[in-house]
């Protein structure tokens, strides 16, 4: 009888020890792992491959540690059994993003610097980039592996040491998939849009969202960009003056488009972002300038004013031919106030504008920017949706797709529902300086097969003064010459529910008003106009009915206007008048 006590306590000794042990390796990789980190961001390759051998050795001792037959019989034991198989799982998957992950990402350490991303003289060299493309991409999916496989580890019969383990892990692997893919995703797109493989040319679209479209503002500024093997030039400027109304679309528009805006998205340069789907306004764009100067752009870049101060912050102060200093204080209130009380001639402002955008680009472009500044400058905007970037290259479209940066309408998953809620002027003017927005996202259950229902608030506030009629350039009020009473600011709103929604109605201010429904790219979208008094507000209420029951979050995109949109949570009930 003694012998097979013996053997069990011997057994448990084995796993307690080697579980002891593990931890001790775990806790010493764990550090090196954000050491390692701080060495590839800076480009110290002989730190980080040596803080790298003994990351590998620790979690691969910690991995061994735990998966011996033992430790794997131990496994069937209740209670204790769900810890083991759970420190195993978790142990296996440190190991293998030490040896797939921070490995191939340690190799590069020193071959691809933060300052690769920033011109010098006006030129960016690719190569470095291209070369990095391996193993980064290696890193990448089998971050993406270690992301599902932590996620998968059921820690519902564990101890809490284990669950808060599984649960840190689990942030800390989200955090890092999501950061090498973003670096995974620029390192195959930016060398062949800087022309890596041949010259490119990019049409540039400088969106003024004091007259707001879906995505972002009138194009008022135009200009091409030309790359090639990293240099990077203004070829050509334009203004919206120099190209005509065309007397029908340049591309056949989808019906739901023509619908929901018109035919003139597709006849005038200045309408064409007045669909919230950048793909079909980039599309759009390139044609007109093709017809209009021969070219046929690989591309479609858009930024807007607020994109530009951020990039100020990198470059510093620039002056401007003007005589005028452009910060990044400034730049806003210059570009999208202060012009129109100066010039009255469209065509003059366009000219500042395209002026100024210029003068930032030559100021990226010379390499005096600061690379960190840049690159955060470039994250933020992207991250508002103030650059915009499309591609008539599949291969460069693809990887472009599902980010900020392309534009596309928002998509809903098992995690959250995303709605879109895109502002398009109806003032015919520049009103829209003076446009406040505020968002609310909620959601309640009052149905007995558990269908939720949802609520889209938007309040929008005209912040003029109530002397704006008079106070304010006739260019900047509209004159009322599109049924507008001056100093008012008009907006058509539509709100873009997830494709399994069904609308439900608008409130005003809590009445039931009328409203637009309609379809885009099998997506709801509920329209309504507001016009709105110097000093007055709405709130307009879209409901919508969900598919089946759901208990994730609930977020939104939005027109990016010159003041940021918050977003907040609220609480609907269940006796609203939407439903």
């Amino acid at each position: 009888m003694g012998v097979p006590v013996l053997i069990v306590i011997a057994a448990l000794a084995w796993v307690g020890t080697r579980a002891y042990l593990a931890k001790g390796e775990l806790e010493s990789a764990i550090p090196l792992a954000a050491q390692i980190q701080s060495d590839v961001v800076a480009g110290d390759a002989a730190s980080a491959a040596t803080r790298f051998d003994s990351l590998a050795s620790h979690s691969s001792n910690a991995a061994d540690l735990t998966s011996d037959p033992i430790w794997r019989a131990f496994e069937v034991v209740p209670v204790v059994g769900a810890n083991l198989t759970a420190v195993r799982e978790l142990a296996a998957a440190v190991d293998d993003i030490s040896q797939n992950a921070v490995g191939p990402l340690t190799k590069i350490a020193g071959s691809v610097k933060l300052t690769d991303f920033k011109p010098v003289d006006g030129s960016i060299n690719v190569q470095p980039l291209l070369d990095a493309q391996p193993g980064i991409a290696e890193a990448s999916a089998a971050l993406q592996d270690a992301e599902h496989t932590v996620q998968s580890i059921d820690t519902s019969g564990t101890l809490a040491v284990v669950s808060s383990a599984a649960d840190r892990l689990s942030s800390a692997v989200e955090k890092a998939a999501e950061s090498v893919t973003i670096l995974d995703r620029a390192v195959r797109v930016v060398p062949n849009m800087l022309g890596a493989a041949g010259p490119r040319n990019y049409v540039l679209l400088f969106q003024n969202p004091a007259e707001l479209r879906a995505s972002g503002g009138i194009p008022g500024a135009v200009a091409l960009l030309h790359t090639e093997n990293g240099h990077l030039s203004l070829a050509q400027q334009a203004s919206s003056t120099d190209f005509p109304k065309y007397d029908k679309p340049v591309l056949d528009l989808p019906m739901e488009t023509r619908g929901l805006y018109g035919d003139i998205t597709g006849t005038f340069i200045q309408d064409v972002t007045l669909t919230p789907n950048f793909p079909l306004s980039g599309q759009i764009a390139r044609e007109m300038w093709q017809r209009q100067f021969g070219v046929e752009a690989d591309g479609v870049i858009s930024i807007d004013p607020v994109a530009l101060s951020y990039l100020l912050k990198a470059t510093g102060p620039i002056t401007l031919p003007t005589g005028d200093v452009l910060n990044s204080e400034n730049a806003v209130k210059l570009l999208l106030t202060d012009v129109y009380a100066r010039y009255k001639s469209s065509a003059l402002q366009d000219k500042f504008f395209a002026a100024a955008a210029a003068s930032v680009f030559s100021g990226v472009a010379s390499g005096d920017a600061d690379p960190v500044a840049l690159i955060k400058a470039l994250g933020q905007a992207g991250v508002e949706r103030r650059v915009l970037v499309w591609s008539s290259h599949d291969d460069d479209q693809s990887v472009l797709a599902g980010t900020t940066l392309a534009g596309n309408l928002p998509v809903s998953d098992a995690t959250a529902k995303r709605f879109g809620v895109y502002l398009n002027d109806a003032t015919g003017a520049k009103m829209d300086t003076y446009l406040d927005a505020k968002l609310g996202l909620g959601q309640v259950t009052c149905r007995q097969d558990g269908r939720p229902h949802y609520v889209v608030t938007v309040t929008l506030t005209n912040t003029a003064h109530a002397d704006a009629a008079t106070s304010l350039p006739e260019y900047v009020t509209g004159g009322g010459s599109f049924g507008v009473q001056p100093g008012n600011v008009k907006t058509i709103v539509s709100v873009y529910g997830a494709p399994d929604m069904q609308p439900l109605g608008v409130v005003r201010d809590g009445a039931v008003i009328g409203y637009h429904p309609a379809t885009d790219s099998t997506y709801p979208v509920s329209s309504s106009t507001v016009e709105l008094a110097p000093g007055a507000s709405a709130v307009l209420d879209f409901g919508w009915l969900g598919a089946e029951k759901f208990e994730g979050e609930l977020e939104a995109e939005s027109t990016p206007g010159v003041n940021p949109i918050l977003v907040a949570k609220t609480a609907p009930t269940c006796d609203s008048a939407l439903w």
